[in-house]
């Protein structure tokens, strides 16, 4: 792909870090005509966002490498298209993952309608994937380094946008990555990746959210009814949670962790288990506002066999995919799965190629009974 763009202007979304650092330098060795793009999502000054810091890296990287830098500020439409479904989720007790959204709405989406008022034919940036058009059929599939692998959080960028998308990082390993950024000497190559979701940094989550949403404590208590403690609201927790609880240690309970097993919005109950219990286990879920990178597969009716993932890194999980008659998909999994979120996102695979997910809405079908060794990986 990189060879095709001699001579052809790329706007690149540079974050400040060495993973877009680096796909300049490879565009740039590629003859293209690159441009960076800065964006702006979260302007905060409490201390915790390192938006500042990060356009100060993104400036000395494009005077290094001699490439011009444009600034867009998109915060308005980060908290229209991304953050109030943020807050909407946590209000219903679910637990989103405002990265997939940002993706589709923001990165590949006004960012993109920027890049192409600058005369951008393709747009890149710095994620680990890739993907191709093959026989006019988009296709995303899992990067080279499967420890770095993004596609889980890209399955719902449209596949208009990732046919004008370039992924220079998508055959490199995250060393060699770094090793590339020290080798031409740019101050970022040991810079440390960014984690989690820039307007939340690494503040205390539940501080930061009962900023926005009122905290609504009530009775923590077994699947039985027996109260076991007071939790700080329903949304600071989600399924399969194991930190944070303050139950631990009880006289009348075994020294056993406890897990979080269930949300009872109308009672503002939590409901938790000790142990490795079967109540974390699931074998099938719904689906719901499903998303695909081209044609949805054609056998959905019937039940269509595939892998999927519940969760970012889970190891891919053998499944059958079935459209029921609203239109919603119904997953069924070969073995249980652990501790399964509504909100949260199931993404589909055909070997390396994604195929596109949808929203975990809510749990269809616990197993009678399992053994441990029956438990999929997480």
């Amino acid at each position: 792909m990189l060879g095709n763009l001699k001579n052809t202007r790329v706007i690149l979304g540079l974050s400040g870090g060495v993973d877009s650092a680096v796909a300049a330098i490879l565009l740039k060795d590629a003859g293209a005509d690159v441009q960076a793009l800065h964006m702006t999502n979260w302007e905060d000054d409490d201390g915790y966002c390192t938006a500042a810091e990060d356009l100060q890296d993104a400036r000395r990287v494009c005077e290094q490498l001699d490439i011009p830098l444009h600034q867009a500020n998109f915060t308005r439409q980060y908290r229209d298209r991304v953050f109030d479904h943020f807050l909407d989720e946590y209000r219903a007790g679910r637990t989103p993952n405002p990265d997939v959204l940002c993706n589709r709405e923001i990165k590949f989406g006004v960012f993109r309608d920027y890049a192409k008022r600058l005369g951008g034919t393709w747009l890149a940036t710095g994620h680990y994937a890739r993907s191709a058009v093959v026989d006019g059929v988009t296709v995303l599939s899992k990067a080279a380094d499967a420890d770095k692998d993004q596609s889980y959080f890209l399955h719902a960028v449209s596949a208009e946008a990732l046919a004008e998308t370039v992924f220079p990082l998508g055959e490199l390993q995250k060393s060699e990555v770094r090793q590339i950024a020290r080798d031409r000497g740019l101050t970022i190559h040991d810079k440390k990746d960014s984690t989690g979701i820039c307007f939340i940094g690494e503040r205390p989550f539940r501080e930061f959210l009962s900023t926005y949403l009122p905290a609504n404590p009530g009775s923590i208590r077994t699947p039985d009814g027996i109260e076991v403690g007071q939790h700080h609201g329903l949304m600071y927790y989600t399924l399969g949670q194991r930190q944070g609880l303050g139950i631990g240690g009880r006289k009348d309970a075994a020294d056993e962790p406890w897990y979080v097993v269930d949300k009872e919005l109308v009672s503002n109950t939590l409901i938790v288990v000790q142990g490795d219990s079967d109540l974390l286990l699931s074998n099938s879920l719904l689906g719901i506002d499903a998303s695909w990178i081209g044609p949805a597969p054609p056998d959905l009716d019937m039940g269509y066999r595939c892998n999927a993932k519940i969760r970012y890194r889970q190891a891919d999980q053998d499944c059958t995919v079935t459209r029921n008659d609203a239109g919603d998909l119904v997953v069924d999994f070969d073995a249980p799965q652990r501790a399964v979120a509504p909100g949260q996102f199931v993404v589909f695979y055909d070997g390396d190629r994604c195929l596109g997910g949808a929203v975990i809405d809510r749990i269809l079908e616990r197993p009678a009974r399992v053994t441990p060794a029956k438990v999929a990986a997480i």
